[in-house]
């Protein structure tokens, strides 16, 4: 999607250069053979529970994928633990996932969370997982409960309460272990009683376990099986049971499905430098697993995920909406590290794509702190508050950049998952060497019959792919070969696709196209396909079965049976019409920004798009927008949805605004100086840097930070931003810590209408120094520079942002 400007005459030698690509005079031309059939389907393997809901709705698993109401299913799965996030926000935060094109919601029930003191449950406030689960419902959500008993989660002792690991062992089959599993399975079956798929309710899976690989007496496969009896018991009778498949995982095959994931980064590693190219960038066409995950036990045995794939589709849960802050590397993310995964993994097969984290959150404080750490053989330093997790909407509900890089691909799923999920990836006639091969074009194609989507990625985090110059696609399938575009093609550094081939489009067909299909609603009783354009590649459309086709401004030709469609400028009137069967349809072709500001929304009966710059969610009457950069709101709306708009295309554009608060300021004044810090002590589990002990934070430089008054009001919320350099931040309310933050680049921002009671008197913000021989990873452009021997402990700048707020009311 967002691409890599600019080529080098080095890289485009390069590129002509490549050998074994099928260069053909000044053309490159990319085959694959996807004439292979699908293998055949098999359901019954898998021993699922109850599938069908009381209204006869069903979700059922076979070998390759899932089904939705009997018709093929590729759902998009994002993580969100209640337990991290103020109740009186999950309303909002859930319509915020729904909007995003979110359509299951996981989220690790933490066992800690609900029973820190043995034999004391907490169901209530933050902790009221029947509520939660009522507010997926709400939304249209379906939801798949974690339930461990391990969860990890960067949690203190992967969520399993310090009175169970301080008593008995762990993870495995001691009798005294499961019997407190046991109790506390049940007590999360009675939150969720009448909430379950088969009762009418959107609980659809249970996930056992997490990262599983323990072979001794009473572990292993026998241990997950002992889970799923438990979980059977206390009534989780549900359409799916599953268990993570990374690191050498075992399970008892044929009664969970295992699923996967990857992330951008690895925080966990030990390195303090940048990593090789990740393999979460390259498609995958044998193994589903992805390399270390972060699992804090080691295999003993080859895992059990790679022999059952005949017998399980491709699923996902852990695809990286971001990554956790961990103290020893603290990468940050850019929108394109994230959204680029997506048609690589689907494009391998994965057929539920699921993000961990795509809501970030923050750590309840208990008896003890409840974070990862360290100090408690964790394997990782976490911080004590914090898990915003860089997601695409974070610790405190800001919906970020990302999540529009992303939303073209859920709303893809969405509308053509039931054409994409019975294809198989067909892996093309010439693969790239090893991960940090930059200059062979990396891409794959999912076909069934003669249809097929292409997915083509040239994003590797951190590295810069060569471009694919004067390219073009030869497709083999049993019907004969497709070639596409007729003209080469140079596709930019960065882009990442997906196009389609003989797409169906209701009686006629989508021979091939170098736009992206998007969504489809119908507008007026016309069919309207919204596609998106690749920056950089000319917009070239083929149909068969069209009859009148029309394009103004572009130019239509009959070839070979096809109507083939060139010239077409991207935007909001860029429309391709035709007839099938005698209906009137269209395509209309966005520009990436238009595309990935697009919106679908569901009202009285109908779809709505909206296109807005600015962040929106539905609510009951039609939708709320919000904004940090102003008090004017710009959208437009695919049909209108009142008066006073101006036409645009096929939208009608619309501005209004609210009234604008004057720029509130934030007083700083300077409490101490930062002691010398000691030096960063090596050592945990990962023989790493480790966190600072407790006592150094006496150290740290610290200011007093007083917000006016009024900052919130007539704004949705306001924004502190702390722009600091250092190691650790800390925020305190008197002498209770609020929040916290490892340093790594980017400024610091709190929302502070959680807080509304804390700003009334002034906050403190402590810095521990960051030496600057720290063994920590801070990516270069974010580094501070400092002199050898030195330390920085610094507050750069505090400033007060406004987040506006704006209801929109669509007409029935």
């Amino acid at each position: 999607m967002r691409v890599e400007r600019g080529r080098t005459a080095t890289a485009l030698l390069l590129a002509a250069l490549m050998g074994g690509t099928g260069i053909v005079g000044a053309e490159t031309l990319l085959t694959v053979d996807a004439t292979r059939p699908a293998p055949a389907l098999e359901t019954g393997y898998l021993k699922m529970g109850q599938g069908v809901s009381p209204k006869g709705g069903t979700i059922a698993i076979n070998n390759r994928y899932l089904t939705l109401d009997g018709k093929p299913w590729l759902p998009i799965m994002g993580e969100f633990h209640y337990s991290r996030f103020p109740a009186d926000g999950w309303d909002e935060q859930l319509a915020k996932m729904k909007a995003a094109g979110i359509d299951i919601v996981a989220s690790y029930i933490i066992w800690n969370h609900h029973e820190e003191v043995a034999g004391t449950f907490t169901w209530d406030g933050d902790r009221n997982l029947r509520r939660f689960a009522e507010l997926c419902a709400k939304h249209g959500l379906k939801l798949v409960v974690r339930i461990g008993p391990w969860s990890h989660a960067e949690v203190r002792y992967g969520g399993i309460p310090d009175w169970v690991v301080d008593a008995m062992p762990t993870r495995g089959n001691d009798p005294q272990y499961l019997r407190f599993v046991d109790r506390y399975y049940r007590q999360i079956a009675a939150q969720v009683k009448g909430l379950l798929w088969k009762d009418g309710g959107p609980v659809i899976g249970v996930q056992l376990e997490n990262e599983y690989n323990l072979t001794g007496p009473g572990q292993g496969r026998e241990h997950i099986a002992s889970l799923k009896q438990l979980a059977l018991a206390a009534g989780f009778d549900v359409p799916l049971y599953t268990v993570t498949g990374w690191d050498q995982t075992v399970y008892p095959s044929g009664q969970v499905v295992p699923v996967f994931g990857g992330y951008p980064d690895e925080p966990w590693k030990a390195s303090p430098e940048i990593l090789p190219p990740k393999e979460t960038y390259a498609f995958r066409f044998d193994s589903r697993v992805s390399g270390n995950l972060g699992a804090q036990t080691t295999a003993t045995r080859q895992g059990d995920a790679d022999p059952d794939i005949p017998h399980t589709p491709f699923l996902g849960a852990e695809y990286g909406g971001g990554v956790p802050a961990m103290y020893r590397r603290r990468a940050v993310i850019d929108p394109a590290d994230i959204s680029a995964m997506l048609p690589v993994q689907i494009g391998s097969g994965v057929n539920l794509f699921g993000y961990y984290m795509f809501h970030g959150g923050s750590n309840p404080l208990g008896r003890t702190t409840l974070e990862e750490n360290t100090a408690i053989h964790g394997h990782n330093d976490t911080p004590i508050i914090g898990y915003d997790f860089q997601a695409p909407i974070g610790q405190y509900g800001d919906m970020r950049p990302v999540l529009r890089r992303v939303r073209p691909f859920h709303l893809f799923a969405a509308s053509y998952g039931d054409q994409l999920a019975p294809m198989v990836p067909q892996a093309p006639t010439v693969l790239p060497k090893a991960l940090d091969d930059l200059a062979t074009p990396r891409w794959s194609f999912r076909s069934a019959g003669d249809a097929g989507f292409l997915f083509f990625s040239s994003h590797v985090r951190q590295y810069r792919m060569q471009p694919a110059t004067d390219v073009r696609f030869a497709i083999d399938l049993p019907g004969g070969r497709v070639s596409f575009p007729q003209t080469p093609v140079t596709i930019p550094a960065g882009s990442h696709f997906v196009w389609p081939v003989n797409m169906d489009l209701g009686g006629a067909k989508l021979a091939y196209a170098t736009a992206q299909p998007v969504t489809r609603i119908v507008v007026d009783g016309v069919e309207t396909h919204i596609m998106q354009a690749e920056p950089g590649v000319p917009v070239e459309l083929a149909l068969t079965g069209a009859a009148n086709v029309q394009a103004a401004g572009a130019k239509v030709e009959q070839k070979d049976g096809r109507s083939i469609v060139t010239g077409l400028e991207p935007g909001m009137g860029a429309v391709v019409g035709f007839t099938a069967n005698g209906n009137a349809k269209r395509l209309l072709i966005l520009t990436e920004a238009q595309a990935e500001n697009l919106t679908l929304l569901h009202r009285g009966g109908r779809d709505v798009a909206v296109i807005s710059d600015t962040d929106l969610y539905q609510s009951a009457g039609g939708f709320d927008m919000r904004s940090r950069d102003g008090n004017v709101f710009r959208y437009a709306t695919l049909p209108a949805i009142g008066s006073g708009g101006k036409a645009d295309g096929l939208f009608t554009a619309y501005e209004r605004s609210v009234p604008a608060r004057p720029v509130l300021p934030v007083t700083v004044e300077k409490l101490r100086d930062a002691g010398k810090a000691p030096p960063i002590r090596i050592g945990g589990p990962a023989k790493a840097a480790m966190q600072p002990a407790p006592e150094a934070y006496g150290r740290s430089a610290a200011w007093t930070i007083k917000i006016p008054g009024d900052t919130l009001q007539g704004v949705a919320d306001s924004w502190l931003e702390l722009d600091y350099q250092g190691d650790v931040g800390r925020l305190f309310a008197g002498t209770r810590l609020i929040d916290d933050h490892y340093f790594n680049g980017p400024a610091w921002r709190i929302a502070l209408k959680r807080f509304a009671a804390e700003i009334k008197e002034p906050l403190t913000l402590t810095v521990m120094p960051l030496r600057a021989d720290a063994p920590i990873y801070i990516q270069q452009e974010w580094k501070p520079v400092q002199e050898a021997g030195g330390q920085v402990a610094v507050l750069k700048g505090a400033r007060l942002v406004p987040e506006y707020r704006l209801s929109v009311e669509i007409e029935k």
